[in-house]
């Protein structure tokens, strides 16, 4: 199965809990969902490492502390996604790499709506860990 690690970044917004997301870019992905920002782990990388550097690449922020998520598994392709989430260090978010056209906070209800369907339960686990700290 193929592996892929990403970050979910939090922060507290006007609007209350917002998250961190990135769009894919390129003229075939204009309908395409949001998604954390997560990539392929090099040969020898861990899981939180390879989360950090596509966090990096494709947003321009170091991640902070981070702890693990759990993983979701891709219901129509053999891609399993291990996901970190930690509170955001700050910094504005861009494009730092050809791989996204968007990266932005977004509040946790509008999160829901735009974020790929099988990552969604990421935000319901987000939501549920920070409700018991």
């Amino acid at each position: 199965m193929k592996q892929s690690a990403g970050t979910l970044l939090y922060r507290q917004g006007d609007q209350g809990l917002e998250v961190l997301l990135v769009h894919p870019s390129g003229n075939y992905n204009r309908r395409a969902p949001w998604s954390i920002p997560k990539g392929v782990p090099d040969a020898g990388e861990s899981l939180e490492a390879a989360a950090r550097r596509e966090t990096l690449e494709e947003t321009g922020i170091f991640a902070g502390e981070l702890h693990p998520l759990g993983f979701i598994d891709y219901t129509r392709s053999r891609k399993r996604v291990h996901a970190f989430y930690g509170p955001w260090p700050q910094g504005d978010p861009g494009c730092g790499s050809w791989e996204v056209d968007q990266a932005k906070f977004l509040p946790l209800e509008d999160a829901r709506k735009l974020i790929h369907f099988d990552q969604r339960v990421l935000l319901d686990r987000l939501a549920e860990v920070l409700a018991g700290e």
